[in-house]
Order: C-alpha cells, then sequence, then structure tokens
C-alpha cells in the first residue's frame, strides 16, 4: 500500500544575505526521508532547532521567502515541492491542515469564532454562510466546547488557552482532511489540558481516520500519541522506528539521550543527566542529598489574599478573588513547587507576593513576611532595599529581556540602580563571573538577546536576578517553554546555584515531574485555594486528595505497551 506523505532526500536552506559578494545559506534540514501512512499517526521529535517544525511546514511551502526547498514531497503521489501556489492553496485546509502550538497567535483576534471555521467550509466546501453555521455548531460540539452555539460568537481572547487550542483543531477539521500536521499543540498547556487535548486528537484521527502528524520535543507525549517516531537531530534523521522500539530498544545513543533526560516522577537523583552525558556514556548521578528540615525560615505567607475587578454591564463591577487565605513558609536552601492547571492562581499568588499586582486594580490582603517585614506594607527606600534580596525569573525570557540592551547593559542596569559594585569596572567583572556561572562566556556582554537560543535567554534571565545578590527567586513556569534537553541544563544549574548560594526558591509550574526533581515542599493549587500540601515525596507518594491525584494521572508517560500499537504501525 502507498504511504499517504512521503518525504524523500528533502534539503532545506535560507539564503541569509549576501558576503563578499557571494550568497550565505544556513542549511536546517539535510537529506532527511520518512513516510507517513494512512490513518496512522507519526512523531517527529527533536530539540530545538532540530530541523523538525522547518520540515513539517516545508510540507505546504509555509516557511519564510528566503527558503530553498529541495528534493521530493509526496502527497497521494503528487509532488507537493513542484505544484503551483493555486494547487497549494487547493490542498491547504482542504486536504492538509495544520495545528499550531500557539492558538492565539494562530486565530484571528478580530474575528468571532464562527468566522474562522465558516472561512474553510465556504471556500473549500462550497457552502452557504448558513450551511457553514449548522457544520461550525457541530464541530464545536465535536471537540468538546460546551454551549456551541453561544461559543460561536466568541472572540479568541474570550476563551481559554484550552477552548482555544480546542476552536483551531475545530478550525483544522472543518473540510475533513486525510493530514493533520499538530506542531507543539499541547507544549504551552497544563497537563490536564494537555491530556484532553491529546485525547480528543486521537479520538478524532480515529473518528475521521486521516493521518496525524506529530511534532514535539516531548517523548513523553509521543509515547502516548503516536504509532511510529522519527527523532531528529541537527536537520538529520537519527533514527526512525515503531513506537514500541524506540521506548523498548532504542539504537541510536541520541535517541537513548532524549528517553532519559527527561525528569521522571519516580527518580530521586541530584542531577538530571543532559544530552551530552548520555552519549558520552557517563553514569547517572547519585540521590539527592535530604536537605536540612530545620533550616531557618526566610519567608513566611499568612493568609495571602489577591481580587480583581472586573467590568460587569455598562457601569456595574464584579470582585473577582484569585487567591484566597494562601499561607506557606520557606526554608533558607529549600524550594516550594507550587502546582496547579492554568486559572488556578498559582502565578498571581506568585507576583502578588512580589507587589506585582498592586491594589490599584483589586484588593491586596494578608502578610508576606520577609526577614521579619511584611512586604505588602514597606514604602519607598525600605521597599526599594528589599526588592534586591528577591527576585522573579519570568516564562518567557525574551519578553522580560530588553531587546535593545546588550547583555552586558543588562546585567549592569540592576547593579547601577541599587549601587553594587564601587565602580564600572568592578560591576564589568561581577558580570562577566555571573555569565560564566551560568555556563557562557564573556563574548555574550556585547550580544543582544534575539542571537541566543531560548536556554541561553533564560541562562541570562536567571544571571539578571543574581546580580542583586537575591535570597529568594520566584520561578514562574521558566522551564515550561524549554525542550527536555535543555530544560534539564537549566534545572541543574538552578540546583547548583541553590546549594553555592543557599538560594531559596518558589517554583510555580505544571508539570509535576519537574516538581518531583527540583522542589522539597509542594502547594497544590485550586481556584485560587491551597488544596494540598506536602513533603514532594509524600504527596507524589501518597496525595491525598482526589484532585491532586488527576494532575498525577494527566502526566504523560510515554509508550506503557499498548497492544494496538504494533498492529496499527
Amino acid at each position: 500500500m502507498n504511504p499517504l506523505l512521503s518525504i524523500e532526500d528533502l534539503h532545506v536552506s535560507f539564503r541569509m544575505g549576501r558576503e563578499g559578494g557571494q550568497m550565505r545559506r544556513q542549511q536546517a534540514v539535510k537529506g532527511i526521508s520518512f513516510e507517513v501512512p494512512e490513518n496512522a499517526t507519526v512523531a517527529l521529535v527533536g530539540e530545538s532547532g532540530s530541523g523538525k517544525s522547518v520540515t513539517a511546514m516545508s510540507i505546504l511551502n509555509l516557511l519564510p521567502s528566503n527558503a530553498e526547498r529541495e528534493g521530493r514531497i509526496l502527497f497521494q503521489g503528487r509532488d507537493l515541492l513542484r505544484s503551483s501556489a493555486r494547487e497549494l492553496q487547493a490542498i491547504r485546509g482542504k486536504e492538509i491542515a495544520c495545528v499550531f502550538q500557539d492558538p492565539m497567535s494562530s486565530l484571528n483576534p478580530v474575528f468571532n469564532v464562527a468566522t474562522q471555521i465558516c472561512e474553510p467550509l465556504m471556500k473549500h466546501m462550497g457552502m452557504s454562510r448558513r450551511q457553514a453555521l449548522v457544520r461550525a455548531e457541530e464541530l464545536l460540539y465535536e471537540v468538546g466546547i460546551p454551549e456551541p452555539k453561544r461559543r460561536l460568537r466568541a472572540y479568541p481572547h474570550e476563551m481559554s488557552g484550552g477552548q482555544q487550542q480546542r476552536v483551531m483543531i475545530a478550525v483544522a477539521l472543518a473540510c475533513s482532511p486525510k493530514l493533520l500536521i499538530a506542531d507543539e499543540p499541547t507544549t504551552a498547556l497544563d497537563v490536564t489540558i494537555q491530556r484532553q487535548v491529546m485525547e480528543l486528537l486521537a479520538k478524532l484521527k480515529a473518528s475521521h481516520r486521516m493521518s496525524l502528524l506529530f511534532i514535539s520535543h516531548d517523548l513523553g507525549v509521543v509515547g502516548e500519541i503516536s504509532d511510529r517516531v522519527v527523532v531528529m537531530r541537527h536537520g538529520q534523521v537519527r533514527e526512525t522506528a515503531p513506537v514500541e522500539q524506540i521506548f523498548n530498544s532504542p539504537q541510536d545513543a541520541y535517541t537513548k539521550a532524549l528517553l532519559a533526560c527527561r525528569p521522571s516522577l519516580t527518580d530521586d537523583a541530584s542531577r538530571l543527566m543532559v544530552i551530552d552525558d548520555h552519549i558520552a556514556g557517563r553514569s547517572a548521578a547519585p540521590p539527592a542529598a535530604t536537605k536540612d528540615a530545620d533550616a531557618p525560615v526566610v519567608l513566611e505567607v499568612k493568609g495571602l489574599r489577591k481580587s480583581f475587578w472586573l467590568q460587569q454591564g455598562l457601569f456595574g463591577r464584579r470582585e473577582f478573588k484569585a487567591v484566597r487565605d494562601v499561607s506557606f513558609k520557606l526554608r533558607r536552601g529549600h524550594t516550594l513547587g507550587v502546582v496547579g492547571e492554568s486559572g488556578s492562581g498559582k502565578t498571581t499568588m506568585g507576583l502578588s507576593l512580589l507587589r506585582l499586582h498592586e491594589q490599584s486594580n483589586g484588593s491586596l490582603g494578608g502578610e508576606v513576611l520577609f526577614d521579619g517585614q511584611d512586604l505588602l506594607r514597606l514604602g519607598g527606600a525600605d521597599w526599594q532595599r528589599m526588592r534586591r534580596r528577591i527576585q522573579v525569573v519570568f516564562q518567557n525570557p525574551y519578553a522580560s529581556l530588553n531587546p535593545r540592551f546588550t547583555i552586558g547593559q543588562t546585567l549592569r542596569e540592576p547593579m547601577e540602580i541599587h549601587g553594587i559594585g564601587a565602580d564600572a569596572a568592578e560591576r564589568e567583572a561581577r558580570a562577566i563571573a555571573l555569565l560564566r556561572k551560568v555556563g557562557l562566556d564573556e563574548t555574550a556582554m556585547a550580544k543582544y538577546p534575539h542571537e541566543f537560543s531560548g536556554g541561553q535567554r533564560q541562562r541570562i534571565a536567571i544571571a539578571r536576578c543574581l546580580t542583586l545578590q537575591p535570597e529568594v527567586l520566584v520561578l514562574d513556569e521558566a522551564v515550561s517553554a524549554l525542550d527536555v534537553s535543555v530544560q534539564a541544563q537549566v534545572l541543574n544549574l538552578l540546583r547548583d546555584l541553590q546549594d553555592e548560594f543557599g538560594l531559596s526558591y518558589i517554583f510555580i509550574t505544571h508539570d509535576l515531574a519537574v516538581v518531583k526533581f527540583i522542589a522539597d515542599e509542594v502547594l497544590v493549587m485550586q481556584n485560587g485555594s491551597v488544596v494540598e500540601q506536602a513533603a514532594t515525596a509524600e504527596l507524589i507518594g501518597a496525595p491525598r486528595e482526589d484532585y491532586t491525584r488527576r494532575l498525577l494521572g494527566a502526566v504523560p508517560r510515554g509508550y506503557t505497551g499498548r497492544a494496538e500499537t504494533a498492529a496499527a504501525v
């Protein structure tokens, strides 16, 4: 039987401009080949920069204008590389559809949901507006959107991240495509929503009898959804095999490394193995040492509350309670993990204790005691001095780093504001030393944020915090946007810095496997309240609350011996 899609010796490069009269080219994909059978799920996996998204976007030529493609991409026998723009336009959305990582960037913010689902139905299927609206409602129901008729009138910003992704899936499925390309569709979602989207894609694939090309860096997710796996690195295919073989007997050293560097709910190692460790054959790290249970308390939060005023009607408003009576103690050198679904209040809690949510847009109450002083009631110079000692690292370092500042300026600025260092030369030396501490060298000082990878930018954000010699770091989803190998490097770095400087962390995340590695104690939040709080080993091993058990049950565990996998491949 002929495959639905066959990629043969595909090369993709990007023109980077002229230098010395010659056109410079950056090669992203270097002669890869693989097939997608009918009614099957094939996963493309690899680190950021491996070429997996470039490969997928090459299929429908959704690459920028400076891209050059060679080879063959056969879809039902037609070579898409040699199809005209008109022919590709007829295929896009009708026979091959795409679902991307960030639905808010993919959905048009000025059109409601009905308009965006109806557009492909009217364009490709020749439906009238009335017919398309009926079908749009059916599609919303099929992807699990409650009250689909009412939701047709909603705009993307009025929906949660999980609902936006479901709408994007509904748009992609509108014309019943034969192939659905899903490019990191669950990366930005919390574990329970991720689980729902994965189950939805599997159900829709079966009911529509379509093929799925699933792109991810997370082998835990890939193992649960795919029939066959293509492992990529540096633009080349390292291994292709059925999912069972990839998980039970991987042949390539890089595949073995990818499988092993992801945090686990069962391991207790003091360090995560990274890609180079595995390839070099280094042994696993010993178990982590037990922390001092009687270490001094550096931060105590009592009854923290945060509300927001929401518009209601033309002149009215109502109070939304985002954080409700949260209390905890954080000890020196310890990490408190804060977990929960999107909307649980965990990020609002972290930003509120830092006073990044002030009372101007809603009430802020409770106590945040740091060195005997209540941070919520400090003002003027006292608050400025205290801000040095408690810092924050955000999820997206590219958004939190000033794109117009060099890395040197980024690191020197907080020291200049807070009077750290005797002169410019001393501040420069401190900045370079901190860069080395986070695994970069002094050549980074003259560069700008866009010249670094996501993992390197996150290291720079951590170095910027360390310029002020803080005692507490609030890390808000600081590793959730990173692929597993870079995530392992940053988590190891955080643990090393904690051991060296005695730092205390509030680690906010939706990934319980990461919490298992980094945290000593876990706070589980739901609807703004703490539903469970316990030592990490106790909470992972014997959770008391149903909500915590649901969070743990939603964690992707990779291939678990599905009987149907071998038959499907």
